[in-house]
This record gives structure tokens, sequence and C-alpha cells, in this order.
């Protein structure tokens, strides 16, 4: 096996907006359990903020990106997680956030609010 660089351009990222009654630390303590179970990738790098507890967002540059997260937060959402990983996809973050959602994170009852997006060109879009 070689070592290859990675080029910007073959980093991918992607986010998660999502809403669970569990505190950031719970569900930073639950995530290398998840990570475990999807076989997420090593070079995965995954990032959470809480959105209530950061407010001005200011580590978010695009306003673009910044305008979606502020919506989801007014539509009550909790979570914002960030991934980047080489060659991936928004595939790999939707089976953590899946994952997520069968572990204890969420009771039997609770409803999954969450969307995953990604930058496509100079637009964001959805996960399907």
């Amino acid at each position: 096996m070689t070592n290859q660089q990675i080029s910007p351009n073959q980093i991918g990222t992607a986010y998660a907006l999502f809403d669970c009654n569990n505190s950031k630390g719970a569900i930073e303590q639950e995530l290398p359990f998840i990570r475990e179970s999807v076989r997420a990738p090593n070079g995965l790098e995954l990032s959470l903020m809480n959105m209530a507890e950061n407010p001005q967002f200011s580590s978010i540059k695009d306003p673009k990106l910044l305008a979606i997260i502020m919506g989801a937060k007014e539509a009550g959402m909790k979570y914002f997680m960030k991934a980047i990983c080489p060659n991936s996809t928004p595939d790999e973050v939707a089976s953590i956030l899946n994952q997520a959602y069968q572990s204890p994170l969420y009771n039997n009852r609770e409803q999954f609010r969450g969307e995953i997006i990604y930058k496509k060109g100079e637009n964001y879009i959805s996960r399907q």
C-alpha cells in the first residue's frame, strides 16, 4: 500500500443537522460505538456542536451554510455535526445518524428529526 497525498478536491464534507434529547457529552460518548457499528472510515473526522450553546457560529464562514444552520436552529434542532473524510459521501453521515437513532441516545418512541446536507458546486443539497 502506498502513502498517497490527498488533494483538497478529494476531501468530502457533509453536515448533519439533528435533534436529540441527550447532551452533547452523551452523544460524544456514544460516537465511538456508533462509528464501530457502521464501520466508519478511520479518516472520518466528526465535530459536534450544540446549536443552543453556540449562538454566534463564528467558525462558520459560508453565509449559505450559516443560513441553513440558523433555519434548523429556529426549527428547534439542537445539533450540528460536520463530517470530513477523504472520498466520503453523505451516505456515511446518514449511516452514523441511523445508527445513533438505534442507540441508547434515543428512546423507543422518540421521533427522529434531522437532515444531511452537502455542498455541490455553489449550493447545498439535502441528501434524500
